[in-house]
């Protein structure tokens, strides 16, 4: 009996301590609106840099400098030679078959490498409702909007130049949320 008593109270204990865990999202503000990131545990080099960049500011004031409807809205360093190969700011690639260029898909930007490292100063989400698939492979998913895919539909429907950057710069305050399961039950994770 006191054995049973022990396990219960073990269980509630546990129960009690995983409804407390919060877990880290990816909040990008936008004059558009709010978009809101879930993180993978999959490719945990991708989500620990991202965390890091997001938290020491290094996107806030920096812009979504390629928009292509259909396609995806980009963001982060400027797209230059040096944004793309400083090697401070390169990650090695975590492919997933699981983690594809879905409509929502929150991947890494890259120039044209051999080795497929990520640019990890560069982000892009797909808006594309069939995907870009051809990408898979290719490039690192590490994380799927839960929230505001109607701000990132804004986004790349606003006017451009002939390289697709926006006439008007689309600025960003990009952040790390704590939610908990609760908050996040709402945008359908499964956290399990």
């Amino acid at each position: 009996m006191k054995n049973s008593i022990l396990v219960f109270v073990f269980s509630l204990v546990l129960s009690a301590c995983s409804s407390l865990k919060k877990y880290d999202v990816g909040q990008i503000v936008t004059p558009q609106g709010e978009i809101l990131v879930w993180l993978h545990d999959e490719t945990p080099i991708h989500k620990k840099s991202f965390i890091q960049l997001a938290n020491a500011g290094y996107w806030d004031s920096l812009t979504f400098n390629r928009v292509i409807p259909n396609f995806v809205a980009q963001a982060g360093c400027p797209d230059t030679p040096e944004g793309f190969n400083d090697p401070e700011y390169l990650l090695a690639p975590e492919f997933n078959e699981k983690l594809t260029h879905t409509y929502g898909a929150f991947g890494a930007g890259r120039d044209g490498n051999p080795e497929k490292l990520s640019a990890r100063c560069q982000f892009y989400i797909v808006q594309n409702k069939q995907g870009e698939h051809r990408l898979d492979d290719n490039y690192t998913v590490y994380g799927k909007v839960i929230k505001g895919m109607q701000v990132v539909d804004a986004i790349v429907n606003v006017p451009t130049d002939s390289l697709d950057e926006p006439l008007t710069p689309i600025t960003m305050d990009v952040n790390i949320l704590k939610m908990s399961a609760k908050d996040l039950k709402k945008f359908a994770l499964d956290l399990d």
